[in-house]
């Protein structure tokens, strides 16, 4: 069994709002917490809590109560924090959308999470629509946040200037968000996770990843996401950051947002430690003011990582975790310098780990002569372990079992000096001749030769049925690598077995908005 470094500590037994906005003081509500990059506006915590109490209080007017299921459907703008938590403070639940979704996926999620609500922006209200009129749900419960004929607005419901009836339920059992699994490896499930769940995350986040009031957060992760919902969005309003709201990531208005709110400290994906590696427009901008950087979502490749980290003069960090983790359950502590940033950490506070074979089922705890165990499964117990799938018992059970260990489905290694390694996900390794093949070891190999932008792997059948790896290759602007260069490339770094054998140059590798590496999506192409 691992344990986390970091002494156990307190999880209060409050709710998310209580949490995040009980504890404000006179110094803590005339600081900036939202700040609108389209328009420099800024939100102060004082605003911010009660507008968030003005929107519990028009829903509850509304007939919201404990237990509504209200959906999201909302890119980063101020706004989405006013709603968010404004439903929580309700006990309402919230399922948020992935802002790309079209009205069919939109439909299913509203469907399978039972939502009687939907809130959105008009640039999304066609699909909205189309979504919420095939469930049931009309158009005065659709509500646009922007405003649009026929539907309630945001500036009219804060308008009334309601204040919200006091409510009542158990901070641990009670579901305050319901985010759906990627669907990567297989179909979206609702995440349940509790108000003691998130409260337990961001109380675990505060002790190994530092962020403070003096710190402005660029808020690029979408919220809806369990990764912005819990690190970006509510740890930093916990610690009285300041988030510099983006609604959708561009490369240009992302560094001139830095350069132009002075922003300290990002939460990025692999895709976007690649483009501050290596794309040229990063030297057109002033983006000094970052001192830290930490990613998450997939695999970051150390050496992708070092040369951001160089390029921009500031310290990078990895993490890890899930959605049913809420996410964090790893992450490199900033008093440990000499861990590698390839690795993901260590275990936060008051949880600990297993790592087991996932062919014998037997745990492994040894370390070999190069201070590492056996890969295995990673599993995770700890407060901050979802309560389980949304009306999918089966498939909690596979995942949760009776100990309160979550099955990951990733492969890890421990490291004598106390952190771990993802190898990659159980799922995704290819079997070529019986050796397995992690795909995230290639793509860190591709990603570091100078004229590739971006790359991915996986399984593909030759002529005789054998699995063999295969990359997708994003050339740099320019660039006229060509297959049999970029076979040779990765021949001469890896075991025989490991070799790339196909080569497929494309112009995006596609991307969930988290920043996984949508492999269904490649094999689909082989499909066609």
């Amino acid at each position: 069994m691992f344990q986390s470094p970091y002494p156990d500590i307190e999880i209060p037994d409050e709710s998310v709002y209580d949490y995040l906005f009980g504890s404000l003081d006179d110094a803590d509500l005339d600081r900036v917490a939202l700040i609108d990059p389209a328009t420099s506006n800024e939100t102060t915590y004082r605003g911010l809590k009660a507008q968030v109490d003005a929107f519990a209080g028009a829903l509850a007017a509304r007939g919201v109560e404990v237990g509504t299921v209200i959906a999201l459907l909302c890119p980063n703008v101020p706004a989405f924090a006013t709603v968010f938590h404004g439903a929580l403070r309700l006990g309402a639940a919230v399922t948020t959308v992935n802002s790309l979704y079209t009205a069919n996926e939109i439909e299913k999620q509203l469907r399978d999470a039972e939502a009687t609500w939907l809130v959105t922006v008009s640039p999304l209200l066609p699909q909205a629509a189309a979504a919420a009129q095939a469930v049931g749900i009309d158009d005065d419960h659709v509500i646009v946040l922007d405003g649009a004929d026929g539907h309630p607005d945001l500036r009219s419901l804060l308008g009334e200037g309601r204040t919200p009836p006091e409510v009542t339920f158990d901070p641990a059992t009670h579901v305050a968000v319901l985010p759906y699994s990627s669907g990567t490896t297989g179909t979206p499930k609702g995440v349940m996770l509790s108000h003691r769940n998130l409260v337990a995350n961001v109380a675990q986040c505060r002790v190994s990843i530092k962020l403070d009031h003096t710190d402005r957060v660029l808020a690029v992760l979408p919220f809806f996401h369990i990764y912005g919902m819990t690190v970006l969005l509510n740890l930093a309003l916990r610690q009285r950051a300041s988030l510099v709201t983006m609604p959708r990531f561009d490369l240009v208005e992302f560094l001139r947002s830095i350069q132009s709110f002075q922003c300290t400290f990002l939460f990025i994906a692999p895709p976007i430690a690649v483009a501050l590696a290596k794309h040229p427009v990063v030297d057109e901008f002033d983006i000094s003011s970052v001192h830290t950087v930490f990613s998450g979502a997939a695999p970051l490749d150390g050496e992708t990582a070092e040369a951001a980290g160089r390029r921009l003069n500031a310290r990078i960090f990895q993490g890890y975790g899930m959605s049913e983790l809420s996410p964090v359950s790893h992450t490199i502590p900033p008093e440990r310098p000499d861990m590698p940033v390839s690795a993901v950490g260590v275990l936060v506070a008051n949880c600990e780990a297993k790592l087991v074979d996932p062919e014998t089922g037997a745990e492994l705890e040894e370390h070999g002569d190069d201070g590492l165990t056996a890969p295995g499964e990673i599993w995770v117990r700890g407060p901050n372990v979802m309560l389980g799938y949304l009306n999918r018992p089966d498939a909690t059970a596979e995942t949760l079992d009776d100990d309160g260990f979550l099955h990951t489905g990733d492969i890890a290694v421990h490291h004598v000096d106390g952190y771990f390694t993802i190898v990659d996900r159980l799922k995704e390794l290819i079997k070529y001749k019986g050796y397995q093949i992690a795909p995230a070891e290639l793509e860190a190999l591709l990603l570091s030769h100078p004229r590739i932008m971006d790359a991915a792997v996986i399984g593909v059948q030759d002529e005789d049925k054998q699995e063999i790896p295969k990359a997708f290759v994003v050339r740099q602007p320019g660039s006229e690598l060509d297959e049999d260069e970029v076979m040779a490339f990765v021949a001469a770094e890896v075991a025989p077995h490991k070799k790339v054998r196909r080569v497929e140059f494309i112009d995006a590798v596609p991307k969930s908005a988290s920043g996984k590496i949508l492999r269904k999506d490649l094999r689909a192409r082989e499909k066609v």
